[in-house]
């Protein structure tokens, strides 16, 4: 069976479909990585998002029950050159359209994806519609136009309620902006008692559970569009040391009177590297993100830039002046991708550790 992408421009992609036969809009984006599609298919970052792959194939080694970075995609679609009918893995369960159809979710093979990438590149993510090849373009063309795409992305992938993930060692309180299992999985590891929290959170609410420490995830969409998080930060930070990831990194940003800035194309991919301006070290690093820190509004502001992007100079980690916090635009959980920059957890032991040899104690009182 066939089906059709239609990008805002006016081009239009013919391919073959597999996964739901469903109809979707989003806006349309690539990812490099040569391998991890399934991590980059449940990460919760790609809300409402159209991911095309540019490695040519995708789904050779199936679909398993352990490589997820959420129990449920929020992706509106993928788009492959090639989508493998028959894996071949000792631990694949299912097809990759098996899997999409189980999940809502439509694909489109036989596509030109070194041609889409290219036209991303030149004019930017442009809005695309995933749809049954007889529909009529100009018809399409007109919803796609029309359509507004959400912004409540963050509402959409966070946890609704706070949920524990116990450990014996220091608490953390994970505020879930559509998180990444894999930060759970790198703080469960360091033995953290975690309690994973809404994206909505007050800074009360977070100071009632006597946390060690904060940890800020990854998630979809501006920044802008999570004023109560920026508030939340501003509330918290110099009274429990706090790390950052991707969305996380610019909401605290924001608070502290940085400014953030829609990027052409974004950086997705596994294999982006970052230069620690501390060691003078590369990391090649894994990232999702079509949002940056503007470097210049930093200049005024209590912040440090610690990284940067090496292709393109864009602000990659930041540190504050007089607290204890620090944040990173890039995935140091690297789910898919490289382990160069996994220390980052370790370095937040530490600085809680220390915080804790200082005696600091933020809580009023404790709820758990």
């Amino acid at each position: 069976m066939k089906r059709k992408l239609v990008l805002e421009d006016g081009t239009v992609f013919i391919g073959e479909a597999f996964g739901a036969d469903v109809e979707k809009i989003g806006e349309i984006v690539f990812n490099t990585g040569m391998t991890g599609y399934q991590e980059i298919l449940s990460d919760p970052s790609y809300c409402g998002q159209i991911v095309t792959l540019t490695y040519p194939l995708v789904g050779n080694y199936g679909i398993n029950r352990d490589d997820f970075e959420s129990i449920n995609p929020a992706i509106h679609g993928f788009i492959v050159r090639e989508a493998a009918e028959f894996p071949s893995n000792w631990r694949s369960q299912l097809s990759l359209d098996e899997f999409f159809k189980l999940k809502k979710i439509p694909g489109i093979a036989g596509v030109d994806t070194r041609k889409l990438t290219r036209i991303i590149r030149k004019y930017g993510t442009l809005k695309g519609a995933l749809c049954s090849y007889e529909k009529a373009d100009e018809e399409i063309l007109s919803h796609l136009k029309a359509a507004v795409l959400p912004i409540d992305q963050v509402k959409r992938v966070s946890t609704k309620s706070s949920y524990p993930s116990p450990g014996r060692g220091s608490r953390v309180v994970l505020v879930d902006f559509g998180m990444k299992h894999g930060i759970l999985r790198e703080l469960n590891k360091r033995d953290c008692d975690v309690i994973v929290v809404p994206y909505n959170v007050t800074a009360e609410e977070i100071l009632n559970l006597s946390p060690d420490g904060i940890m800020l995830s990854n998630g979809p969409g501006d920044p802008k569009d999570v004023p109560q998080a920026i508030k939340m930060i501003q509330e918290v930070q110099g009274k429990v040391p706090l790390f950052g990831i991707c969305l996380g990194h610019q909401l605290f940003a924001l608070a502290n009177g940085a400014n953030t800035e829609k990027m052409k194309f974004g950086h997705r991919g596994s294999n982006h590297p970052v230069k620690d301006l501390t060691t003078g070290k590369i990391a090649i690093t894994s990232q999702n993100h079509g949002y940056t820190v503007e470097e210049e509004s930093i200049k005024h502001t209590d912040l440090d830039i610690t990284h940067i992007a090496i292709n393109d100079g864009t602000v990659e980690g930041l540190r504050h002046k007089k607290l204890d916090a620090f944040t990173v635009q890039y995935h140091p959980e690297a789910s898919p991708g490289p382990e160069d920059a996994n220390v980052l957890f370790d370095q937040f032991m530490e600085m809680i550790e220390a915080a804790k040899q200082k005696g600091v104690s933020p809580c009023q009182s404790v709820l758990i």
